[in-house]
């Protein structure tokens, strides 16, 4: 695997990517640069993306190059066995008013409603990091499919607990927020609860099901 092209963010960042398209081994590299990047005295953070991963200093520098040879001469030794992630299965209500775009993707992938329901219930989908909003969970595994662009304009509001399709991946909106992924479906796991440790419920290299609860009509 070739090495990641850096960039310095500013005087305090390394940002460190990989070419698309990401790829789980790719995802598992990440995961263990970052594993042993938050151990080096001068990394204050470190902040997992979608193929990349940012470094944060503790102080200013006049530049990132020692980081940079660091990084460099680490990422040769990185596996991509990652240690196993927990399985996490979320019981879903699809259709009706908790899936309000469920008739959309099924038109745009030319399936049936239950045809599209049986193929993202029956996949494995792994958690590459969480961003956009506490506890929201980007996934890879969505049946190809099943892939379907998002709304043009986004919704004001969506419910907490809303499953959707973005494109070639799904997630779970955490909290009710503004967003333009197509609404399938929705569970009534809670995906962020700040009194708890960790707070989110799903983390970087877990494995996710979703298993069908009831399809409303």
């Amino acid at each position: 695997m070739q090495p990641p092209q850096l960039h310095p963010l500013g005087d305090r960042a390394l940002l460190c990517s990989l070419p698309a398209p990401a790829t789980l081994p790719q995802q598992q590299r990440i995961w263990a640069l970052a594993t042993l990047a938050s151990e080096w005295e001068e990394v204050s953070e470190v902040v997992p993306g979608m193929n990349n991963l940012t470094l944060i200093t503790k102080r200013p520098v006049a530049n990132l190059d020692t980081l940079t040879q660091r990084v460099l001469k680490s990422w040769p030794k990185l596996g991509t066995t990652a240690s196993e992630g927990r399985t996490v299965e979320i019981p879903v209500v699809y259709g009706g008013s908790a899936g309000p775009d469920l008739d959309n993707v099924a038109r745009h992938t030319g399936l049936s409603t239950s045809e599209v329901i049986e193929r993202h219930s029956q996949a494995e989908y792994v958690v590459y990091f969480l961003g956009f909003l506490p506890g929201f969970a980007y996934m890879g595994g969505l049946d190809a499919s099943l892939a379907t662009p998002r709304h043009t304009t986004p919704r004001v509001s969506i419910p907490a607990g809303s499953v959707g399709i973005g494109g070639e991946q799904t997630g779970i909106y955490p909290m009710a927020s503004p967003g333009g992924w197509q609404l399938i479906g929705r569970t009534a796991l809670q995906l962020f609860d700040p009194s708890q440790q960790p707070p989110t419920l799903l983390r970087p290299g877990d494995r996710v099901r979703f298993t069908v609860e009831r399809v409303a009509s």
